[in-house]
Protein backbone atom coordinates (compact mmCIF):
# COMPACT_ATOMS: atom_id res chain seq x y z
CA UNK A 1 0.00 0.00 0.00
CA UNK A 2 1.38 3.49 -0.87
CA UNK A 3 2.70 5.69 1.89
CA UNK A 4 0.30 8.51 2.70
CA UNK A 5 3.02 11.17 2.98
CA UNK A 6 4.61 10.31 -0.39
CA UNK A 7 2.16 10.28 -3.31
CA UNK A 8 4.80 8.68 -5.60
CA UNK A 9 5.38 5.72 -3.31
CA UNK A 10 4.21 2.36 -4.50
CA UNK A 11 3.47 -0.80 -2.58
CA UNK A 12 6.70 -2.46 -1.45
CA UNK A 13 8.70 0.78 -1.78
CA UNK A 14 11.76 0.64 0.44
CA UNK A 15 13.47 3.91 -0.49
CA UNK A 16 13.84 4.77 3.19
CA UNK A 17 15.73 1.55 3.77
CA UNK A 18 17.89 2.22 0.71
CA UNK A 19 18.66 5.71 1.95
CA UNK A 20 19.65 4.37 5.36
CA UNK A 21 21.82 1.74 3.70
CA UNK A 22 23.42 4.36 1.45
CA UNK A 23 24.08 6.63 4.42
CA UNK A 24 25.61 3.72 6.35
CA UNK A 25 27.85 2.84 3.38
CA UNK A 26 28.96 6.48 3.01
CA UNK A 27 29.78 6.71 6.71
CA UNK A 28 31.62 3.42 6.62
CA UNK A 29 33.63 4.50 3.56
CA UNK A 30 34.47 7.83 5.20
CA UNK A 31 35.61 6.02 8.34
CA UNK A 32 37.85 3.68 6.34
CA UNK A 33 39.43 6.56 4.45
CA UNK A 34 40.04 8.54 7.64
CA UNK A 35 41.65 5.51 9.32
CA UNK A 36 43.96 4.98 6.34
CA UNK A 37 44.87 8.67 6.35
CA UNK A 38 45.65 8.54 10.07
CA UNK A 39 47.85 5.48 9.58
CA UNK A 40 49.62 7.14 6.63
CA UNK A 41 50.47 10.07 8.92
CA UNK A 42 51.78 7.68 11.58
CA UNK A 43 53.80 5.85 8.93
CA UNK A 44 55.33 9.14 7.78
CA UNK A 45 56.25 9.96 11.36
CA UNK A 46 57.89 6.57 11.82
CA UNK A 47 59.77 6.94 8.52
CA UNK A 48 61.06 10.32 9.73
CA UNK A 49 62.19 8.73 13.01
CA UNK A 50 64.03 5.96 11.14
CA UNK A 51 65.72 8.53 8.89
CA UNK A 52 66.86 10.42 12.01
CA UNK A 53 68.34 7.23 13.48
CA UNK A 54 70.29 6.54 10.29
CA UNK A 55 71.53 10.15 10.31
CA UNK A 56 72.65 9.65 13.92
CA UNK A 57 74.47 6.45 12.94
CA UNK A 58 76.19 8.24 10.07
CA UNK A 59 77.14 11.11 12.37
CA UNK A 60 78.74 8.59 14.72
CA UNK A 61 80.84 7.18 11.89
CA UNK A 62 78.86 4.05 11.07
CA UNK A 63 78.33 2.88 7.49
CA UNK A 64 74.59 3.39 6.95
CA UNK A 65 74.51 1.20 3.84
CA UNK A 66 75.90 -1.71 5.87
CA UNK A 67 73.40 -1.07 8.67
CA UNK A 68 70.50 -1.04 6.17
CA UNK A 69 71.75 -4.33 4.74
CA UNK A 70 71.96 -5.90 8.19
CA UNK A 71 68.43 -4.72 9.06
CA UNK A 72 67.14 -6.21 5.78
CA UNK A 73 68.99 -9.51 6.34
CA UNK A 74 67.77 -9.84 9.93
CA UNK A 75 64.20 -9.91 8.61
CA UNK A 76 64.99 -13.14 6.76
CA UNK A 77 65.10 -16.52 8.41
CA UNK A 78 68.39 -18.43 8.33
CA UNK A 79 67.50 -20.55 5.28
CA UNK A 80 66.38 -17.53 3.24
CA UNK A 81 69.55 -15.69 4.19
CA UNK A 82 71.77 -18.65 3.21
CA UNK A 83 69.91 -19.04 -0.10
CA UNK A 84 70.35 -15.34 -0.93
CA UNK A 85 74.05 -15.55 -0.04
CA UNK A 86 74.53 -18.65 -2.22
CA UNK A 87 72.82 -16.99 -5.19
CA UNK A 88 74.93 -13.85 -4.74
CA UNK A 89 78.16 -15.85 -4.67
CA UNK A 90 77.09 -17.91 -7.68
CA UNK A 91 76.34 -14.78 -9.72
CA UNK A 92 79.60 -13.15 -8.64
CA UNK A 93 81.56 -16.21 -9.76
CA UNK A 94 79.66 -16.32 -13.04
CA UNK A 95 80.82 -12.82 -13.96
CA UNK A 96 84.37 -13.38 -12.75
CA UNK A 97 84.26 -11.39 -9.54
CA UNK A 98 86.28 -12.45 -6.52
CA UNK A 99 84.06 -14.18 -4.00
CA UNK A 100 84.86 -13.46 -0.40
CA UNK A 101 84.14 -15.87 2.41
Amino acid sequence: MPKADNPRAVAGDNSGTEQATTKFAKNQLKSIIERVERLEEEKKGIADDIRDIYAEAKGNGFDVKAIRTIVRLRKLDTNERLEADTILHTYMQAIGMDVFA
